[in-house]
């Protein structure tokens, strides 16, 4: 059983609007470029230091959809995701070769933040399928409207998930 251990999580800042773009079947693809801040007290010097990591990231399908249309520059995110290199060489003959996180989740941080989640309507068996995306317009749950007994469905979200 093989085990993928070329796992990241990074937490920072979008350096650029998303950019989104289709493959020639159609496939959404969205990259953007965040900055990651670390920062430490140098023991010799007691003064604080910093340095910046810039990473690409590239989102594909549903999540880039979502990215395009929900982030923009400035925002602070956090990428889960895989570390991928790509190489290719230039009209010119030179070789270029990048390191980049493939996205599996992009959220934003919500430690100087908050957000306002919409669920996402997809046609397809797992929630895929090439079709627009559409937010769900639901109402939401009264407040009162507990799991109380009886298993009453109006208490329920679309999905049988109790609210909470």
């Amino acid at each position: 059983m093989a085990t993928n251990l070329n796992n990241v999580t990074v937490v920072g800042n979008i350096t650029r609007d998303p950019e989104m773009r289709f493959t020639a079947n159609g496939r959404s693809t969205t990259n953007f470029g965040i900055a990651v801040n670390r920062s430490w007290r140098n023991q010799q010097t007691n003064e604080w230091e910093e340095r910046t990591s810039f990473f690409n990231v590239v989102s594909w399908g549903n999540l880039a959809d979502n990215v395009g249309s929900a982030l923009k520059k400035g925002m602070r995110v956090l990428v889960t995701g895989r570390l991928e290199q790509r190489s290719w060489e230039t009209e010119q003959g030179d070789k270029r070769s990048v390191v980049e996180i493939v996205a599996d989740e992009v959220g934003p941080s919500l430690l100087f933040a908050t957000a306002e989640v919409h669920r996402i309507e997809r046609s397809g068996p797992d929630g895929g399928g090439g079709g627009q995306s559409r937010p769900q317009q639901r109402e939401a749950a009264p407040a009162n409207s507990g799991s109380g007994g009886g298993g009453d469905k109006a208490s329920y979200d679309d999905y049988g998930e109790e609210p909470f």
